[in-house]
């Protein structure tokens, strides 16, 4: 089977990391990044979630968004996922060249491929759950049977 990693933004592939400059509207708001949007996600506190939504780049809005003085959404850990899957869908579906790119990967396994996260990544080593990866691929199966039907 066909893999394609990616990570990094300047590298092959890099526009599927949520760091990638891709503009997203999402809840009648207009979101820097995907990774704008999931970070403020994370919070019930409006101001927060609004002063992560400004950032200045995704890297800070990540940071904001792992700092534990803030008080997290009580059910985090079960919409996470549901989260990400609204952010990379608007992603793919509101920029249409990273749609056909996504599209080119055909069949391919999609891998965050990373040391630094053994959830959204591989964990460097495949050990991790890959998640981003695996949204990627079923929101490239969602566009595929948009476009065919």
């Amino acid at each position: 089977m066909n893999v394609v990693n990616f990570y990094s933004v300047g590298d092959e592939f890099g526009e599927f990391s949520n760091f990638a400059l891709y503009p997203i509207s999402l809840d009648g708001e207009r979101w820097p990044t995907s990774e704008h949007y999931f970070q403020a996600q994370k919070f019930a506190d409006e101001a927060y979630r609004q002063k992560v939504r400004k950032a200045n780049s995704p890297m800070l809005a990540a940071r904001l968004g792992r700092d534990r003085k803030q008080t997290l959404r009580r059910d985090w850990e079960s919409v996470k996922v549901g989260v990400m899957r609204s952010a990379v869908l608007a992603k793919f579906t509101q920029h249409a060249d990273l749609r056909a790119l996504l599209l080119s990967t055909g069949d391919a396994k999609l891998v965050e491929h990373t040391e630094n996260d053994d959830y959204w990544g591989d964990g460097g080593d495949g050990s991790g759950k890959n998640m981003l990866g695996r949204l990627l691929m079923q929101v490239r199966e969602t566009l595929r049977e948009g476009a065919d039907g």
